[in-house]
């Protein structure tokens, strides 16, 4: 039987499972379009594979513009964890001071 606690870590953890998981779709609808976009930029789809040119810069406003979404996203799933792993360290950073400062005087 689970106790409060695990129940909140097991919640937490499935949240977090769930971010991370539609960062990867955000990621692979991402690609998928935009090698679509690329593709039919070139002409592949009407010229064939010997007439091809290259797009102008306004198609990749929308890889850019996207990819700035993207990159967002990804720093709103991940930055937790990087976070997280830093206030830990600056915590015990702080306490360890404290504790040597404390030591100094008494």
């Amino acid at each position: 039987m689970m106790n409060t606690s695990e129940k909140e870590k097991l919640a937490k953890a499935k949240k977090r499972l769930e971010k991370i998981k539609g960062f990867y779709i955000h990621a692979m609808v991402y690609a998928l379009v935009n090698i679509f976009l690329m593709l039919s930029a070139t002409g592949i789809y009407s010229n064939g594979l010997l007439n091809l040119h290259m797009p102008g810069w306004a198609h990749f406003t929308t890889p850019f513009f996207w990819g700035i979404g993207l990159f967002f996203h990804g720093l709103n799933t991940f930055k937790s964890g990087l976070l997280k792993k830093w206030e830990d360290r600056k915590i015990k950073e702080y306490l360890e001071k404290e504790a040597r400062d404390f030591e100094k005087f008494n």
